[in-house]
């Protein structure tokens, strides 16, 4: 699916014309933007994966929205999510999921954890599974994920996960 973005992205940046339409939904709860970077290791079986685009998380773990978009503002996918639904619309159609793993996992060929991006981006663990502070000081461990706080205040949020096959997702906010 990694592919199939990455082609869907360099075909709307080139033509200007295979977006997603905005959906109308609107979300309650915070917005945050930025920039984002996913890379996916190769294991043996697949090869390594990578996206990057610019991100609008919008809503909350519960009910939300993530559209990635390319550095011209045309939508690439967006994911949104409701206790009711999971639903990824992409240039090639819409399609429906039964919980945000499964999308990631459809998405970008590895597990994300999309909740508890409201609070790492806010650089706390989240409240839905236990965590551990990091050696370093700066992050912490929760979900099998290490995330780095050391340049937060850079507004940059790093997240290792590095059970097969190892992912890495750097995470550059826009200021306010």
């Amino acid at each position: 699916m990694i592919k199939r973005l990455a082609v869907a992205g360099a075909v709307s940046f080139l033509t200007a014309c295979a977006t997603v339409s905005p959906s109308g939904v609107t979300t309650t709860g915070e917005s945050l933007s930025g920039r984002l970077s996913i890379r996916v290791e190769a294991d043996g079986a697949t090869q390594a994966r990578s996206l990057t685009a610019a991100f609008e998380l919008n809503g909350s773990p519960d009910a939300g929205r993530l559209d990635l978009s390319t550095p011209l503002g045309s939508v690439l996918a967006q994911a949104r999510w409701s206790p009711r639904e999971v639903v990824l619309a992409t240039p090639r159609g819409e399609s429906r999921f039964q919980d945000l793993d499964a999308l990631t996992r459809e998405a970008l060929g590895e597990s994300l954890p999309v909740p508890a991006l409201f609070d790492w981006l806010h650089g706390r663990p989240w409240p839905g599974a236990a965590s551990v502070p990091a050696a370093s000081g700066a992050g912490f461990e929760q979900l099998g994920w290490a995330v780095d706080l050391e340049r937060f205040d850079d507004a940059l949020v790093t997240a290792r996960r590095d059970s097969p096959p190892p992912v890495m997702v750097r995470i550059k906010l826009d200021r306010r």
